[in-house]
């Protein structure tokens, strides 16, 4: 049986404890990575760095897939595919020709939609910060992802970026997409699963990440997005330190079992 995530954070805070759950196969085999959601159960699988696939009773869900399409071969076709931005660690063309088939919708941030060739524009809907969509009884709102710090705005502009929020039933799901913390996460409420992302100098360190996750206080988060260009990794353990009863922090393996902790 899958416990709820706000008991078992009630219960570690009450504890005093700091809840840091690793991404195991042995966690995986005892449904550590399945939430119960109002309209069913959702399993997450980190894929790398950015990109995450979700099984959903009502569709397949990859989100911002790029690399190998060998990659994905043991999952299921996706039904939807949300892309937040245009780089490349995010969005590439050729994976998105490999892994879209017939039944495939995509969501994508209006840059990325401009991008598109005529046969994916024709699967795809442009949402911009702010808008929604809905795909099988799930709701889909793009939350603004960007720089703040002054010297890093040229990597991702205010107004451009997507973050999601996914809602399913009464559960919902915050993907964060390249950003800093912004107004519109600070706003966020209820979130039962969040991913929020943390490599420097590109999007956040680990101090705001916490400060970001200290205001809007999902149930459960997963760092991701969080190995530097030169293949440094953001300090996992410290930041489940800064998050503190916050949230009930879990690693997920983006990195192919690098030691990255």
């Amino acid at each position: 049986m899958t416990i709820s995530r706000r008991a078992f954070m009630a219960t570690t805070a009450a504890a005093g404890m700091i809840a840091v759950m690793p991404f195991t196969a042995q966690a995986a085999a005892h449904g550590m990575n399945t939430f119960e959601t109002g309209q069913g159960p959702l399993t997450i699988h980190p894929i790398e760095h950015a990109s995450i696939v979700m099984e959903t009773p009502m569709g397949v869900i990859y989100v911002d897939p790029v690399g190998d399409a060998a990659h994905y071969a043991d999952f299921p076709e996706p039904d939807l595919i949300l892309i937040t931005h245009e780089h490349g660690d995010h969005y590439n063309a050729e994976t998105l020709s490999a892994l879209a088939v017939e039944k495939t919708t995509m969501i994508t941030n209006p840059a990325v939609y401009e991008m598109l060739d005529e046969g994916m524009k024709a699967k795809a809907t442009s949402v911009a910060n702010g808008d929604s969509a809905n795909f099988n009884g799930i709701t889909i709102d793009a939350i603004p992802a960007y720089n703040t710090t002054e010297e890093r705005a040229n990597f991702h502009p205010e107004g451009r970026d997507n973050g999601y929020v996914l809602t399913m039933g009464d559960f919902k799901v915050y993907i964060s997409g390249d950003t800093e913390v912004t107004p519109a996460m600070e706003a966020l409420t209820d979130i039962d699963l969040a991913f929020v992302c943390m490599n420097l100098p590109f999007t956040m360190g680990i101090e705001q990440a916490a400060q970001g996750v200290a205001a809007f206080k999902p149930a459960v988060v997963y760092p991701y997005h969080f190995r530097n260009k030169d293949k440094t990794y953001s300090d996992l353990e410290e930041f489940a330190s800064l998050v503190g009863d916050n949230a009930e922090v879990r690693m997920g393996d983006w990195y192919g079992g690098a030691d990255h902790a």
